[in-house]
């Protein structure tokens, strides 16, 4: 039998009814949470209006959809839009308006009862123009979709490249001509990829419609490498932009496009029609059960602790509120207790869980283990609990609240940096699917064992109290502010405390969950109560993959 067979057999009921638990200030935690998630909702309804009213009715004039509503019309009837990346771009390129979600809208979403990667230029938001974000955001949707074999569409409507920071979008590995570059490497691998241009699609921007399986281009918009004002600069010739690039041109002259639509909606028709022909095999990489709903209500998620204090709590009270049936087979439970490992199902799918504990521990040997730090046994453990579940071919969720390795003298002579690299090794070589949610911090090479941003993971999600940083604001501060006064003479106390306020505040926003999602760090900020709801439909995405790799680790030091 398989561990996942055995967990069906033996799986223990886990979590306990709110006024069971012990050293928690339930009200205060839920009021830290509100405030958070207040002000991630204004956040939202802000970024689903792109450029604004005034933009918007700029672009329905022109008889155009916004991305949004493109995107709506071509879902399925009744399903949900899986978005990626909204955040990306907040409160960056102040001098330029922060670009709502970076110009560009990104999300998964059923066409014909197919997953698809829908990528679409948001024509409100500075034209569509692309900075160095909206590449980031684009590149990282490719990457989804390659990953887990999902058709792409790509919805046009851009005037191309930022211009005043040319420099950030152009001649680097991760910019504008990497779209390009996975076009074709999509193809290759046999991923449908379907353009539509609706509006401006110009300079370089024109060489990714032409790179897909599929062409389909609106009455009224353009593609063209050169405007008629560079065309008329570079060699004299006159021309309109119609004539020169426009839709007839485009399907009766060049042949460049497939399929001439006379409007919005005819060419979303187009799109719904072809993935409706795809040949798709329906195989998928995991039995799923029934859904059994957890036995403690997920809403009591944003009770578990404060997100100003983030203290002890017992991370098995979170999987008793996502999992099914509130029911988990447990690993190793008696050894590297601040590691918490076992297998579960979500959704009805199986998965293996890896999840930072905050209680602190007393192991077998009498000693105190602190919460959210990785010691030497939960480090083994962790990597021989990731490899066993390569074996056994079931995803992984990591649910950060590290603090990072434990340090010291007796750490460091009990082989810390051997048994960490152990589960770095382990979580860098794993091939099957790897989510991560961040909860609380992610910090230092915790981040790096729980499977970051750098390691990978299929998809990332963060609650809005998370933290991601080298260290906690407190330490960073500290430490940077007696670098700062050991080169001045004379410093007063009030100096210090001032010096030490300002670098803190800084370090602090630096560390914000919406910080990191405006850079791509995480793939999405999502609402605690929404968690389980959003790991499912996650799944439901990765199933679309059918196969997976042998399991092959390198050398581990023992």
């Amino acid at each position: 039998m398989t561990i996942l067979e055995i967990g069906e057999i033996s799986m223990s009921l886990i979590g306990n009814k709110i006024e069971d638990w012990n050293n928690i200030d339930v009200n205060n935690n839920e009021e830290s949470f509100k405030i958070l998630i207040k002000k991630y909702n204004e956040n939202i309804a802000d970024f689903l209006k792109g450029g604004g009213d005034r933009y918007i009715e700029k672009q329905h004039k022109k008889g155009r959809l916004t991305a949004r509503e493109r995107i709506d019309y071509l879902k399925d009837s009744g399903t949900d839009i899986h978005e990626i990346g909204i955040f990306a771009g907040y409160n960056m390129y102040e001098e330029y308006g922060s670009p709502a979600a970076a110009g560009v809208v990104s999300a998964i979403l059923k066409i014909s009862g197919i997953d698809c990667m829908v990528i679409a230029n948001d024509a409100t938001v500075k034209a569509g123009a692309y900075f160095e974000v909206s590449l980031k955001k684009t590149l990282r949707a490719q990457k989804i979709a390659l990953e887990n074999k999902l058709p792409i569409i790509y919805l046009v409507d851009s005037a191309g490249v930022f211009l005043p920071l040319q420099d950030q979008v152009f001649p680097d590995e991760a910019h504008f001509g990497r779209i390009f570059f996975n076009n074709a490497k999509l193809s290759s691998y046999g991923i449908p990829q379907i353009a539509s241009v609706m509006g401006p699609c110009i300079a370089g921007g024109a060489y990714l419609p032409v790179m897909c399986d599929k062409y389909i281009i609106v009455k009224g918009a353009s593609m063209f490498l050169a405007g008629p004002a560079l065309v008329k600069a570079a060699i004299g010739q006159e021309i309109s932009q119609e004539e020169l690039g426009g839709s007839h041109t485009h399907t009766a002259i060049s042949g460049t496009a497939d399929y001439e639509a006379k409007d919005d909606l005819e060419a979303l028709d187009y799109i719904k029609n072809m993935i409706s022909n795809i040949n798709h095999s329906g195989k998928k990489l995991m039995n799923r059960l029934e859904i059994k709903e957890p036995v403690f209500n997920s809403d009591e998620l944003i009770k578990i602790f404060n997100t100003n204090l983030m203290g002890q709590y017992d991370v098995c009270e979170i999987l008793a509120r996502i999992l099914d049936a509130s029911k988990f087979y447990e690993y190793k439970k008696d050894y590297g207790k601040t590691l918490v490992c076992g297998t579960a199902r979500l959704g009805g799918f199986p998965i293996g869980i890896v999840a930072n504990q905050r209680l602190v521990i007393k192991n077998n040997n009498g000693g105190m283990q602190l919460g959210g730090v990785i010691y030497s046994d939960s480090a083994d453990k962790g990597a021989r609990f990731i490899m066993n579940c390569n074996q056994d071919r079931i995803p992984i969720l990591f649910i950060h609240d590290v603090n990072g390795f434990m340090v010291g003298k007796d750490s460091e002579w009990g082989g810390i940096a051997k048994d960490g690299a152990k589960m770095v090794n382990a979580v860098s070589n794993s091939v099957v699917p790897k989510i991560s949610l961040i909860t609380g911090g992610s910090y230092g090479a915790g981040n790096y064992a729980m499977s970051g941003r750098a390691y990978e993971p299929r998809f990332m999600y963060s609650w809005p109290s998370a933290k991601l940083a080298v260290m906690g604001g407190d330490q960073a501060a500290k430490t940077l502010m007696q670098i700062k006064v050991s080169k001045m003479s004379n410093v007063t106390d009030e100096q210090k405390q001032e010096i030490y306020n300002k670098i803190k505040l800084n370090y602090d926003n630096q560390t914000k969950a919406e910080y990191g999602a405006a850079r791509m760090w995480v793939d999405e900020i999502i609402d605690p109560v929404e968690t389980r709801n959003v790991l499912i439909r996650t799944l439901e995405i990765i199933n679309n993959q059918n196969t997976l790799p042998a399991p092959r680790f390198s050398v581990f030091q023992c």
